[in-house]
């Protein structure tokens, strides 16, 4: 089994050692049926695929009920072909999460979130809450805010991150965006990740998205017009659908992406250059993320942050997500920013403070009152 590595490079800091869309393939070597001596080699063969069909039943689903009943009604070749074909149809679509969802990486990140105080920030300053999702999942998310005295006078970034452990990895990035740039910033953990319920899935994570907006929006404390979503990676998909539904662009003032993707076909086809990716069927393909279908329903001002070194999605997605995006849009690339680490070169903190400043109708952030606090190394190691 080949597993990502997240310290192949000497990179120490929180974010680095859990991004983002590092594909796992692995290689299950199937158990042997003891069977008697006296079955025949068919026997033995319909036994082995019984029980494999009754492994996988959660997760074959309907296709399992399918060979099921293939399996009292055909037979010979015919049930033998039917049988594999749909138990293979069951694995390869469910086995796309495997390749595409790492919540346990780093190890340990299911049961142990940093709090943001590893990274300075006062516990007066932030708070710690679970957020019920229209299908009554409880997601986690950390909200660091500015004093009570500014906090509806800034804007309020709306955080999700790429594929990979938990909220408590990106504390370093939304310290940076909180103590530089001014705002508040609500961290948000898919479902099935962190301390979050359920388990995660494409539509799953767009609910928890909504779900997190709707949260912000009734806050006392916040001021709703001044919401700004942020997404990276895997993240910045789900804030692209989450910017491009009707119903919400009243309630975002802004857009900010960086190294996302047009789809995950798309990055399938790039990540295994094999001729037979390009000749499987949609249907099959359980997550989507159709982000080039949807980005030209987008409305509000949108800033697309580039690593011209991004060594995982190929920085002429983002092109052609900026080509087609349907808002005033501003497009920023930094030469020498990889896919895990754009956000340390210098002008990243700059060039999303100008973008929040300009469009949040505010020319001057209003600085805040209280303990001041420090931005935190980019070389701050994780804490374990």
């Amino acid at each position: 089994m080949v597993k990502p590595s997240f310290h192949a490079v000497e990179k120490t800091n929180i974010e680095t050692q859990a991004e983002d869309l590092v594909p796992l393939i692995e290689e299950d070597t199937p158990s042997s049926n003891k069977g008697s001596e006296m079955r025949g080699c068919r026997t033995i063969v319909t036994d082995v695929l019984r029980a494999l069909i009754h492994t996988i039943w959660g997760w074959s689903g309907p296709g399992t009920l399918i060979a099921v009943l293939c399996y009292y009604h055909l037979g010979g070749g015919v049930l033998l072909f039917l049988i594999v074909f749909i138990t293979c149809l069951g694995l390869l679509y469910n086995g796309q999460d495997l390749l595409l969802y790492y919540p346990d990486q780093p190890d340990s990140s299911r049961v142990f979130v940093p709090s943001p105080s590893v990274v300075g920030i006062h516990s007066s300053q932030y708070e710690n809450i679970f957020i019920q999702t229209a299908d009554n999942i409880k997601i986690n998310a950390l909200l660091m805010k500015q004093a009570p005295s500014v906090i509806a006078l800034v804007p309020t970034i709306l955080f999700f991150h790429g594929n990979a452990g938990n909220i408590g990895h990106r504390l370093i990035n939304a310290a940076i965006f909180h103590s530089l740039c001014h705002c508040n910033v609500l961290l948000v953990e898919y479902r099935g990740y962190g301390k979050s319920d359920g388990d995660p899935y494409e539509e799953g994570m767009y609910k928890d998205a909504q779900a997190a907006l709707d949260y912000l929006q009734n806050r006392g404390d916040i001021n709703s017009n001044f919401i700004f979503v942020f997404g990276r990676s895997l993240g910045g998909a789900v804030a692209i659908d989450l910017a491009s539904k009707p119903r919400n662009r009243g309630k975002i003032r802004g857009l900010i992406l960086e190294n996302t993707f047009t789809s995950i076909p798309d990055m399938g086809r790039h990540l295994f250059r094999l001729d037979l990716i390009k000749w499987i069927p949609l249907f099959i393909v359980k997550n989507k993320f159709f982000s080039m279908s949807k980005i030209s329903r987008v409305r509000m001002p949108t800033l697309f942050i580039s690593g011209a070194a991004d060594e995982l999605v190929p920085p002429d997605m983002m092109k052609i997500l900026f080509e087609r995006c349907g808002g005033a849009k501003k497009m920023a690339v930094f030469e020498n920013g990889s896919h895990n680490d754009t956000w340390q070169r210098a002008g990243y903190c700059e060039t999303v403070k100008d973008f929040l400043n300009r469009y949040s109708g505010v020319s001057k952030q209003p600085s805040t009152s209280g303990q001041p606090v420090e931005p935190p190394s980019p070389l701050a190691t994780t804490p374990h």
